[in-house]
């Protein structure tokens, strides 16, 4: 029980990372510019990349990420990868959700069939 607890933790601060991560750039791409969308030039690149690198949210989404693959490697010596790994799935499921609320991103059909697929494949991996 105590690994599935450390294999959802890890997940959630992935989640979070990715959440904090997608905010901060977002914030960054509205302050540097909203050229970097479709720029190449390594110079709207640079400018954008200086500009997420000192956000808060940018900063706060890798500490994140430190924290989950501190707490990953913690996992993988406890818990064999063929069951761990396939748990991460839950994260596509969350992100699918928030995603929805947080930034009124669009979830179609499509979308969630794919969602239902990884619950229905993570659910059978489960039960092996």
């Amino acid at each position: 029980m105590k690994n599935y607890l450390l294999i959802i933790f890890s997940v959630v601060l992935g989640v979070a990372g990715q959440l904090s991560l997608k905010y901060g750039v977002g914030i960054a791409s509205n302050v540097s510019s909203s050229r970097i969308v479709q720029s190449l030039d390594p110079r709207v690149i640079w400018s954008f990349l200086q500009t997420a690198a000192s956000n808060k949210f940018v900063i706060l989404g890798f500490l994140f990420y430190l924290i989950s693959a501190a707490s990953w490697l913690v996992i993988l010596s406890r818990v064999d990868l063929s069951l761990a790994y396939p748990l991460i799935s839950i994260g596509y499921i969350v992100i699918v959700v928030l995603s929805k609320y947080i930034f009124n991103e669009p979830v179609t059909s499509m979308r969630i069939a794919g969602t239902l697929l990884v619950c229905a494949g993570v659910f059978l991996l489960l039960r092996s």
